[in-house]
């Protein structure tokens, strides 16, 4: 790959792909894991959550790999099966709505760096003080211009990315192996509360959009699907890269509990890898985490950049966002995509300042905008092998093919009803002003806007943001 301009003189091999695949899926959210599972559940709600997620989200994996085997002409990424299964306009909210999600990534990503930056730096505070917004947004400008300038491959980027970022994970659940305590991990199993399954479920509840979070990126194989060497390999690397992650989420959560009392796991600051890493060994070992974390997380950003404006770009080239979207400067970067994402991330970035829990709210907020993108892929797989469609020469697996996409579709209700319906109401604040994009690009092309189909959807649309605003308004909803 040359870059993101579709030159294919490049093309990417399967250990390139299951990188991506890694790369793009850990970045700030399994450094924020310890703290952030303690404060919803104990170990049992603990092992429930990742069992629910693990499955849920293997299944997608699978999906997405029979897509990339059943339907080898839609290389456009994510909103491409979306659009092809249920219309144009649900093709451009799995676009939106992915794309919207990586820009939150990308704010997380940033206050979690600043938050970093503010154990050493007092001025830094917790990643949302007036310098961390002012010292964030330089940085989003100036990976801007880094990348309108060539700098591109986001395969390379993601390469070194991830190595920076299984280096410091490593050497933590090695410490957490040898520091690991089982009375301290048999107090933490049930949370410290009388165990039963009302509370349990509240528990797990708590934690459903903090493991959609961090599994986000399982389709970065997908999204660069054109470039792949070997079409079945993007299957196979999604697969492949989403068991080595889950392993990786698993263990990090799983053995905090046996080194810190829960209550101490839920006080520490983010990221909290490092204090967890500090408790064990010293200080050494959090500024240790927190200087892997601080590379990798700028790596992640700068991919998650890239990912963003990759799916702009492909859906501008396909007809469902504006023209301009597509357009690339003389490097061959996406620069109208860029700009557009960049902006959005530097509004988010401004908000964040106003929000209560700014990185839990960047995390969630990643979680239920990317859970509709993958209601959509999972739903389309269902409707794949119902139709048979895809399976007319080679029929063996329908089956197995249908069972996996219902489960996933399943799952992702499952996790947006779980989500709560907050949430739910501030993704339609979102989804409503980027419609805009969608008319733009249809009155381009001199089609009709809305289908009698895609009507409806937008009208749901436009009644759940009705009641944002009322919330918003009225201290209901808060940010």
């Amino acid at each position: 790959m040359a870059g993101l301009n579709g030159s294919t003189d490049e093309k990417l091999s399967l250990r390139a792909l299951t990188a991506l695949v890694v790369g793009s899926m850990i970045g700030s959210g399994i450094f924020a894991l310890p703290a952030t599972f303690a404060r919803a559940t104990g170990g049992f709600g603990a092992m429930i959550a990742w069992a629910i997620a693990g499955t849920g989200m293997l299944m997608l994996a699978f999906v997405f790999q029979t897509l990339a085997k059943r339907r080898p002409d839609l290389d456009s990424g994510i909103f491409a099966y979306a659009r092809a299964g249920f219309g144009p306009y649900l093709g451009f909210v799995a676009a939106a709505g992915y794309w919207i999600g990586a820009c939150f990534a990308d704010t997380a990503c940033l206050i979690l760096i600043k938050s970093t930056l503010g154990q050493f730096f007092p001025i830094f505070g917790d990643g949302t003080t007036l310098v961390s917004i002012l010292s964030a947004s330089v940085l989003v400008w100036g990976c801007h211009y880094l990348v309108l300038r060539g700098v591109k491959s986001a395969a390379a980027l993601n390469a070194v990315a991830t190595y920076a970022k299984i280096i410091p994970i490593g050497l933590f659940l090695f410490v957490m192996v040898t520091g690991f305590q089982a009375d301290i991990f048999a107090f933490n199993f049930w949370g410290g509360e009388v165990p039963s399954l009302g509370t349990l479920a509240g528990q797990v509840r708590a934690t459903m959009l903090v493991t959609v979070f961090v599994f986000v990126g399982i389709e970065g194989a997908s999204v660069y699907s054109r470039y792949a060497k070997r079409r079945e390999d993007v299957g196979i690397a999604t697969v492949l890269g989403f068991l080595g992650v889950l392993s990786l989420l698993v263990l990090v959560t799983m053995l905090s509990y046996g080194v810190m009392l829960r209550p101490d796991l839920q006080a520490l600051a983010t990221p909290s890898m490092a204090g967890v890493m500090a408790h064990v060994v010293g200080p050494w070992g959090g500024v240790l985490v927190s200087v892997g974390l601080l590379i990798s997380v700028l790596g992640n950003y700068l991919s998650w950049s890239l990912l963003a404006a990759e799916v702009v770009h492909s859906a501008a080239r396909e007809g469902s966002m504006p023209s301009f979207l597509a357009k690339e400067n003389a490097a061959g970067a996406p620069a109208g995509a860029l700009w557009l994402t960049n902006l959005i991330i530097q509004l988010f970035l401004i908000v964040s300042w106003f929000a209560e829990e700014a990185f839990l709210m960047a995390l969630k907020m990643t979680g239920v905008m990317t859970l509709v993108p993958y209601l959509l892929v999972a739903a389309y797989g269902v409707q794949l092998a119902w139709t048979r469609k895809g399976y007319v020469e080679e029929p063996a697996g329908r089956n197995r093919d249908l069972v996996c996409a219902v489960v996933a579709t399943l799952y992702a209700c499952l996790m947006i009803i779980a989500g709560g319906s907050k949430y739910l109401v501030l993704s339609a604040l979102l989804y409503l002003p980027s419609t805009l994009l969608f008319v733009m690009a249809m009155r381009e092309q001199k089609q009709r806007v809305f289908k009698p189909g895609d009507a409806v959807v937008f009208g749901l649309v436009v009644v759940a943001a009705a009641v944002g605003v009322y919330g918003l308004a009225s201290g209901v909803i808060t940010i």
